[in-house]
C-alpha cells in the first residue's frame, strides 16, 4: 500500500489503436508511439488490442512459418524499442502471433524494461460466425500473472472473455487485483448492448475490475468499433472510448489488494506462471484523471459510421486515394456515393451517369443533383452506342437485352478504373444479394460493396437519416430527395419497377430478417403470418443466387449474420426449403 496506507493505485491506459494486417514495422511503430504518449501521461500500463503486432484476423498467414517466426522476432525488437524510446518502466500488453511446436498461436506479450517478461495464449478459440481461429490456432492452457507495483495483473483474450468459465473463473480462483483483456472484437449492430453486460458479468467473476481495450478500424470485410471500456468488479463503468476512432483512454486505479500469497501455481486446471516485477505499491498520488465515459453512438449514427470507416480503410490499406462508381439517380447509388464522400472526401469521388435508350430524364437530372450536392467529379457516359453492337450483332433480346445494359456498364467502369486507378464501387444492398436483384459481371463488379450488408429499407432510413443530419448541421444535405421518393426501377426495360420482379421491399425484408439472419425455415415463416406462395417464391430466390453472392465483391458487415463468412451455403445444392402441401 501507499505511504498512508490507502489502496494501491495504477494509473492504466487503453490504446485503441487502428494497425493493418501484415504490417509488423507499422504496427510496431504504433505501439511505440502510443506508448510513448501514455508514458508521458504518467501510465504505469498500457494495453493494446488482441493480435496488435500483426493485425488481426490474420487467417491463412497464421499457417505460414515465415510470418509467425517474425512475428516472434518482432516481440522481442518492440521490447527494446519501447525502452529505447524511454517509456521501459511502463507495462506493455500487446497481442501478436506465437508459433511453437504445437502449432500458431493467438498470444499476448507482456514487455517491461526491455525484456518479454510473460507471454499467455488464447485458450478458448472461436470457431463461429466470422471466425475460424480453431483452423489457424493452438489453444493455451497456462496463465500469466504479473506484479507490478504490489498489484497483481492477470490476462484473459477476447474470446476466453466471453464464452463461460476457463481463464475468467481461474483468475478469480488465483485471486488478481486487475484482468487486462485484449481484444479484436468485430462490430455488428447495437453490439455494445451485449458488450457492456457481459464484461461486467466477467468482472463480477473474476472478482477485479476488467480493462477492455477492443481495436478499431476496417479489415477486408471486418470493422471494429473500438467502444474500449474499464468495468469495476461491481459492474460500474468506469471509463469509455469513443467509437470508430483511434483513442488513447487513460484511467487512474484504486484497486482493493486481494491477492493470496499462497495461492500455489494451478487454478481451475490452469497453470499459473507468476511473475514479480515491482513488489512495493506506488506511494499514493492524486489522481489526474477524471474518467471518461463516451456515450455510444445512436443506432442510425453508429451503423453509418461503421460503414465509413470499413470503405475509407478497405480503400486506403489497399493503396487507392479516389473511388468511382455509377451514379443512376437512385437511392443505392446515392447513398454509397453520400458514404463515398464522408470516408475519402468529396475530391476523391468520381461518378459516372450511363444513361441507356430507357434511363428516365429524372434518373438523369438526379444523378447530376447528386454530384452537385456532394461536390464530387461527374461525368456523363451513354451507353447506348456500345449497348447496341452488342443487340445488333447478337440479336439480343428480353433478359439478355436487359443485362448487357448492366454488363456494359459494369466494363466502362471498370475501364476507367484501369485507366485512372480509382477503386470501383458496387452499389448493390443486402436485399439484392439475398434474392439475385443484380447482374453479374454488371452491376456486381467492383473492388468493394458498401452497402452489401445493408438491407434495402434500411438504405432509406439511413439516407433520410443522413440528410437530417446535414441540415441539423446547416450544410447540403448530400441525397436528392427525388432519389430517396422514387419508386426504385434498374431501368433497363421501358417502365420498368422493382416491384414487377419483388415483392413489396417493406415485406421482402422481414422475411429475409428471418430467412437469412434468423435462419428460420417454411414452417416457422408460415407460423410468422407470411402466405405460402410468397414464402416459396422469396426462398427460391435466395438459394438459387448463392452463385451470384460467391463473386460479388467483399463489403463491410454491420449485421449479425452477413453474406460471406457468416452464411456459407453451397451453391450446388438441391435442398430446398420450400411448402410441401
Amino acid at each position: 500500500m501507499g505511504k498512508n496506507g490507502g489502496m494501491p493505485q495504477l494509473r492504466i491506459a487503453l490504446a485503441q489503436v487502428n494497425t493493418c494486417v501484415g504490417d509488423l514495422d507499422g504496427n510496431a511503430a504504433l505501439v511505440v508511439e502510443n506508448t510513448r504518449l501514455a508514458s508521458a501521461e504518467g501510465a504505469h500500463v498500457v494495453v493494446f488490442p488482441e493480435m496488435t503486432l500483426t493485425g488481426y484476423p490474420v487467417e491463412d498467414l497464421a499457417l505460414r512459418g515465415a510470418f509467425a517466426e517474425a512475428s516472434k522476432a518482432a516481440v522481442g525488437e518492440l521490447a527494446h524499442a519501447v525502452a529505447d524510446a524511454g517509456c521501459g518502466d511502463v507495462l506493455v500488453v500487446v497481442g501478436y502471433l506465437d508459433a511453437d511446436e504445437e502449432g500458431p498461436r493467438n498470444a499476448a506479450a507482456v514487455l517491461y524494461r526491455g525484456e518479454v517478461v510473460a507471454r499467455q495464449y488464447k485458450h478458448h478459440l472461436p470457431n463461429y460466425g466470422v471466425f475460424d481461429e480453431r483452423r489457424y490456432f493452438k489453444p493455451g492452457h497456462e496463465l500469466a500473472v504479473v506484479r507490478l507495483h504490489g498489484v497483481d495483473l492477470g490476462m484473459v483474450v477476447c474470446e476466453d472473455l466471453w464464452q463461460d468459465g476457463g481463464p475468467v473463473t481461474a483468475l478469480g480462483a488465483y485471486g488478481v487485483d486487475l484482468v487486462l483483456s485484449p481484444n479484436a472484437s468485430p462490430y455488428e449492430r447495437s453490439k455494445d448492448d451485449v458488450r457492456l453486460p457481459l464484461v461486467a458479468r466477467r468482472a463480477a467473476e473474476a472478482k477485479a475490475p476488467i480493462v477492455y481495450t477492443n481495436q478499431v478500424g476496417g479489415q477486408d470485410d471486418l470493422v471494429f468499433d473500438g467502444d474500449s471500456i474499464v468495468v469495476a468488479e461491481d459492474g460500474t463503468l468506469l471509463a469509455r472510448a469513443p467509437q470508430f476512432v483511434e483513442q488513447l483512454l487513460v484511467v487512474d486505479l484504486d484497486l482493493p489488494r486481494r491477492r493470496r500469497e499462497d495461492a500455489g501455481d494451478v487454478a481451475e486446471g490452469f497453470r499459473v506462471r507468476r511473475r514479480v516485477l515491482t513488489d512495493t505499491p506506488l506511494d499514493e498520488y492524486p489522481p489526474a484523471y477524471r474518467p471518461v465515459v463516451a456515450e455510444p453512438l445512436p443506432e442510425e449514427a453508429e451503423v453509418w459510421s461503421a460503414l465509413v470507416v470499413g470503405l475509407r480503410d478497405y480503400a486506403r490499406k489497399n493503396g487507392f486515394r479516389s473511388v468511382i462508381l455509377g451514379f443512376s439517380g437512385g437511392i443505392d447509388s446515392a447513398v454509397t456515393a453520400a458514404l463515398a464522400a464522408d470516408a475519402l472526401g468529396a475530391d476523391a469521388v468520381h461518378g459516372v451517369s450511363m444513361p441507356s435508350k430507357y434511363s428516365s430524364e429524372h434518373s438523369r437530372a438526379d444523378a447530376a443533383d447528386l454530384a452537385e450536392r456532394l461536390g464530387c467529379h461527374f461525368r456523363v457516359e451513354p451507353v447506348q452506342d456500345m449497348v447496341a453492337t452488342y443487340v445488333d450483332q447478337l440479336n439480343l433480346t428480353g433478359l439478355a437485352e436487359e443485362n448487357i445494359q448492366a454488363r456494359v456498364r459494369g466494363m466502362l467502369l471498370m475501364a476507367l478504373s484501369n485507366l485512372e486507378g480509382h477503386l470501383v464501387l458496387a452499389t448493390g444492398n443486402k436485399t439484392e444479394l439475398a434474392v439475385g436483384y443484380s447482374t453479374i459481371y454488371g452491376d456486381a463488379v467492383g473492388g468493394f460493396a458498401p452497402i452489401k450488408d445493408v438491407f434495402k429499407t434500411y438504405v432509406w432510413e439511413l439516407a433520410r437519416w443522413r440528410n437530417a443530419e446535414a441540415e441539423k448541421r446547416g450544410e447540403t444535405p448530400p441525397i436528392p430527395p427525388n432519389s430517396i421518393s422514387k419508386p426504385p426501377s434498374a431501368e433497363l426495360r421501358p417502365g420498368q419497377l422493382d416491384t414487377d420482379s419483388l415483392p413489396d421491399y417493406a415485406l421482402l425484408d422481414d422475411i429475409l430478417d428471418d430467412y437469412v439472419e434468423g435462419d428460420r425455415g417454411f414452417a416457422d415463416l408460415l407460423a410468422a403470418g407470411f402466405e405460402a406462395e410468397v414464402i416459396d417464391r422469396v426462398v427460391r430466390m435466395v438459394d438459387s443466387a448463392e452463385y451470384k453472392r460467391r463473386q460479388y465483391p467483399p463489403g463491410t458487415k454491420i449485421t449479425f449474420k452477413a453474406f460471406g463468412r457468416d452464411r456459407r451455403l453451397p451453391m450446388t445444392n438441391r435442398w430446398r426449403e420450400v411448402h410441401r402441401s
